[in-house]
């Protein structure tokens, strides 16, 4: 008798095994089609978020460079984001120093006293096309032109705050990780967004290069003037006001303001 139950027991039990085995198998399966669907949605909304960030920055209009104060395009320049799409390769990154050129005044400019070479032909176009000169047969530096079909102003954008793209800006760059170097200083930043000095007249209203707002706003009291880098040659006109730079940022090259030597 004492037998019998010990195997109807077993018996019983085996019964309750088999059906708590298919409970956990059915809650594994579920288990794992809820991760997968949770990895697919998390995968959908960071690529949505990257497209409502790049659909929330507006464009730069014609009108933006098209104007005469080339110190107040370039002080407004910043905080604003460039942005290249080479190779279907986003690269892009926020705007933290820039310098004027005021043309055939301005004895720091490639265009003075009306000076028109193949090199700097491109400055007399109309606002709103770039100008990428070589450097020291090394550096390609990229620039804005600005103000009325001939009238030769051109901004230099001297650094960025690095936003999209990384891992392209370090492959072009050579740089194995992330450091204040990236894109600080005009030469770093032509390298790591791939700009070259054959993108010179590219316009600025087209989709492989082009300057964006995102509604990023920066109080007066960051914003810094000093007098230009590297400019010693343009006698009195070394001086000029014409260097803008966010305050504080440690992507800034050079002088932090405007008493430093």
């Amino acid at each position: 008798m004492f037998a019998y139950k010990v195997v109807r027991f077993k018996i019983r039990l085996n019964g309750y095994d088999n059906i708590f085995k298919q409970v956990l198998n059915l809650v594994f399966i579920i288990y794992f089609i809820a991760s997968v669907c949770y990895k697919k949605t998390s995968t959908v909304l960071v690529a949505q978020s990257k497209i409502l960030l790049v659909k929330e920055i507006k464009k730069l209009n014609h009108a933006f460079y098209n104007r005469v104060d080339v110190a107040k395009i370039a002080r407004e320049l910043l905080g604003k984001i460039l942005i290249t799409t080479f190779d279907n390769k986003l690269t892009s990154g926020r705007i933290v120093e820039t310098e004027a050129y005021a043309g055939v005044v301005d004895k720091a400019s490639h265009a003075y006293g009306g000076r028109r070479t193949n090199r700097t032909e491109i400055m007399y176009r109309d606002a709103g096309n770039s100008y990428v000169y070589l450097c020291y047969g090394i550096h390609h530096l990229f620039n804005v032109i600005t103000n009325a079909q001939d009238v030769p102003h051109a901004i230099l954008i001297r650094a960025l705050e690095p936003l999209e793209g990384i891992d392209t800006m370090l492959e072009r760059t050579g740089k194995i990780k992330v450091d204040y170097t990236l894109t600080k200083g005009p030469g770093n930043v032509s390298k790591a967004l791939g700009l070259f000095t054959h993108h010179t007249g590219t316009n600025l209203s087209g989709d492989e290069i082009f300057i964006g707002d995102d509604g990023f706003k920066i109080s007066p009291k960051n914003i810094l003037i000093t007098k230009r880098i590297g400019v010693d040659y343009a006698a009195e006109d070394a001086a000029l006001p014409y260097r803008f730079i966010i305050k504080g940022n440690k992507f800034v090259s050079g002088k932090k303001s405007i008493n430093e030597e």
